[in-house]
């Protein structure tokens, strides 16, 4: 099924292609066509924000922001074929594994300048927390959840959002998402990926997302609020990888734990660290 999607991709975007490698396959598949180096997203049709995301990337591009381009050879616009939408975006191969906390906090900050001078209209990002919410309150999308732990993580979400939308910040176009998965460090800099994501808010949302020493280096920061984006953020993950099947590695669950001993609250990265510690110590005396 995959191979025949695969060269069904190729086929839709018009571009000659020796082999179509898959990258990534989650809730999206991802593939790299050589020899063009085309990096194609694929999603099926109606569960993707597919022409959405074209736009914005094209109006990044135009204000300066260290984003992804389209495709070389390809039309800028989604592609359908066989109930698939189809991106294309320029392949990078990685000049390193991981981006350096510097230049990661200096593409942000380029990003968000970028961004404040996009006027295009995009989700709020309190629609991101009401899609953590439909889960919890879902039984048939999170089975695992006890009616306790139900409770306990619904609050953990709504409390935040008031207090967030309490302080009455400066709002503008946020990246959404920005944390490792998501830049790639490249010859021509570092680059965010994925716009699918992107939403409006206070620029401490998108810190929330970023390693500790990411978050140290990127300029304007409010410490309350960046506090209240993290408690957030943790939530919002904890009720994600309680979904019904969720792909990502179990160890993000462990910021379920940690919202039951903050504050303060950790960045993102510390949850994972201590999520994959946590589990390892298990594994340990379980064996």
């Amino acid at each position: 099924m995959r191979s025949r999607l695969r060269l069904s991709v190729a086929a839709s975007l018009d571009l000659p292609a020796n082999d179509a490698i898959g990258l990534h396959d989650s809730d999206k598949l991802a593939l790299r066509l050589t020899p063009r180096d085309v990096f194609a997203r694929v999603a099926p049709v109606g569960r993707e924000v597919a022409q959405f995301e074209v736009d914005l990337a094209q109006r990044l591009i135009e204000a300066g922001c260290p984003v992804c381009p389209l495709g070389p050879g390809a039309d800028p616009r989604v592609y359908t074929r066989d109930g698939f939408a189809v991106t294309p975006w320029t392949y990078y191969e990685p000049v390193t594994p991981h981006t350096s906390p510097v230049d990661y906090a200096k593409a942000l900050d380029q990003l968000h300048t970028g961004m404040r001078q996009v006027d295009m209209p995009s989700p709020r990002f309190t629609a991101r927390i009401t899609e953590a919410e439909e889960v919890v309150a879902d039984p048939d999308r999170s089975p695992e959840l006890t009616g306790a732990d139900r409770v306990f993580l619904s609050g953990r979400l709504a409390s935040p959002r008031r207090a967030i939308d309490d302080r009455g910040a400066v709002e503008q176009l946020l990246r959404g998402e920005p944390y490792p998965g998501n830049v790639l460090s490249t010859r021509n800099g570092s680059l965010f990926i994925d716009l699918e994501t992107c939403c409006s808010g206070p620029v401490e949302f998108d810190l929330a997302n970023v390693p500790g020493a990411v978050c140290e280096r990127c300029s304007s920061v409010g410490q309350g609020l960046l506090d209240e984006c993290r408690q957030l953020v943790i939530a919002m993950v904890a009720a994600w990888r309680r979904e019904l099947g969720d792909r990502f590695p179990d160890e993000w669950r462990f910021g379920e734990e940690l919202l039951r001993e903050g504050p303060p609250w950790p960045a993102l990265d510390t949850v994972t660290r201590r999520g994959a510690a946590a589990q390892a110590a298990g594994r340990a005396q379980s064996g």
